[in-house]
């Protein structure tokens, strides 16, 4: 999930109107309830930058573009043009820089429009034309819509708003950037001054932000890192790197029992390894996804058990022996790292919180009475909510009376994905830009 996002690449050796195309089809099947991942999957692998980075582009836009499309044709296109016409539209909206010439764009997108539905095409471009002509109105005029100015649903910025009052309407603006590409640098390898040389010398500019975390200032693909098939680094995200040290920070002895209860697709699990010599399990419920795992650490030259399981199941998995520590990354609703999977805010429902929120609490009662007296359970979610986050702990601390949040270290609790990634306590770690996530550090009394 902590994959960079390569830029829109107006020369791509293909066609625009076929990236077009297989774009449009990602939006289409977004709208229609698929992963923007599995979407991708389908597209054909010559194919598949360009249309990762329109996709991604409409996405994060797509709200501006929906009300726009609502203004130019009130009346709802069959799927296939209105996913077309709204992919042309969002790579339209005014933006600071955009990824193509507006007529190169339009003229594409007709072309893109008689290769999908033939009969559509002068409506395309009858549409696309009117909107450059008329732009100034029809954006003011579509601005007066919440969903073209937040490009979010109405209840994730209703939520948003409740929960950080003073931050909602930035952490929308950031949902809407293009992440970092943010290294982990195996400790087991060598130090991060080392590595930064290493990028230096390949005129790969990058910059340290504490602990084995650095990241660079222009994105580009893992094959260009030196070392990465050695498992000398790893992509993942400055907040997610904050796991393992805050659960090893907490003492653990070389040889410790550990659990990642929620392992796929290991990066938390290849970074405890990296930094101690620890006896982990590593879950994950999903076998097709427990591969990822075993991938990365083969990678890396790491070892741990593994086992595809549920976690809230411990009947069918442990073997009666208590964990010193556990990790349980909970299933989420993903509101921190939009700015990854633009999908994410499409997909989800606002009933899903209430339900994710119970199996997170299903999870962590399950799992408490495996952790052994005096132990530490760190739970976390790449989630915004409190619901998903203090929420949760504040209720499970209640109904745990053996359960306390521990001092040292302290735990940052809420992190949100802002400049400085501050939440409800300062962090000092890491100060940069990171994705959004919530920590808790709980002890096990004795």
């Amino acid at each position: 999930m902590n994959a960079a996002v390569p830029p829109p690449a107006p020369h791509s050796s293909l066609p625009l109107a076929q990236l077009l195309n297989h774009a449009a089809d990602a939006v289409q099947a977004v709208r229609a309830g698929a992963s923007l991942n599995t979407a991708l999957a389908a597209t054909p692998g010559a194919a598949r930058p360009g249309t990762q980075a329109l996709s991604f582009h409409a996405l994060r836009w797509l709200g501006a573009a929906q009300a726009l499309r609502t203004l130019l044709a009130p009346k709802t296109p069959p799927p296939k043009v209105d996913a077309l016409l709204l992919t042309a539209l969002a790579l339209l909206w005014p933006l600071a820089e955009a990824p193509y010439a507006e007529h190169t764009l339009v003229d594409q997108a007709v072309d893109a429009a008689r290769q999908r539905a033939k009969p559509s095409a002068s409506f395309v471009n009858a549409v696309l034309r009117r909107f450059l002509r008329e732009r100034d109105a029809l954006v003011a005029a579509a601005l007066r819509d919440p969903l073209a100015r937040y490009n979010h649903p109405g209840w994730w910025v209703d939520r948003l708003k409740a929960d950080w009052p003073n931050d909602w309407q930035a952490i929308l603006d950031a949902d809407n950037q293009r992440p970092p590409m943010t290294l982990r640098v195996n400790a087991r390898h060598g130090g991060v001054a080392e590595y930064l040389e290493r990028l230096a010398a390949l005129g790969l500019d990058a910059e340290r932000l504490g602990g084995q975390a650095l990241r660079l200032v222009r994105p580009c693909a893992v094959a260009q890192l030196p070392g990465f098939a050695q498992g000398d680094v790893s992509v993942q995200d400055a907040a997610a790197q904050r796991a393992a040290p805050l659960l090893i920070g907490a003492g653990l002895p070389p040889g410790a029992r550990v659990l990642d209860a929620c392992a796929a697709p290991g990066g938390k699990t290849a970074h405890l390894l990296e930094l101690a010599d620890l006896d982990v399990l590593a879950l994950d419920s999903d076998p097709a996804r427990l591969v990822r795992v075993h991938e990365t650490l083969g990678r890396l030259g790491l070892n741990a058990t593994t086992i595809a399981a549920d976690a809230g199941a411990p009947a069918t998995w442990w073997d009666g022996r208590p964990f010193d520590a556990i990790l349980l990354d909970a299933p989420c609703s993903a509101a921190g790292i939009v700015r990854r999977h633009p999908d994410v805010r499409w997909l989800r429902r606002s009933s899903d919180i209430p339900a994710l929120a119970a199996t997170q609490a299903r999870l962590l009662d399950a799992l408490w009475p495996l952790l052994a007296p005096g132990g530490r359970l760190l739970y976390c979610t790449c989630s915004v909510f409190k619901a998903e986050g203090q929420d949760q702990i504040d209720a499970f601390l209640q109904r745990q009376p053996d359960a306390a949040p521990a001092a040292d270290p302290a735990s940052p609790g809420h992190l949100l994905p802002l400049p400085d990634n501050r939440g409800e306590r300062p962090v000092h770690d890491i100060s940069a830009a990171a994705d959004g996530f919530f920590y808790a550090l709980i002890e096990k009394s004795t």
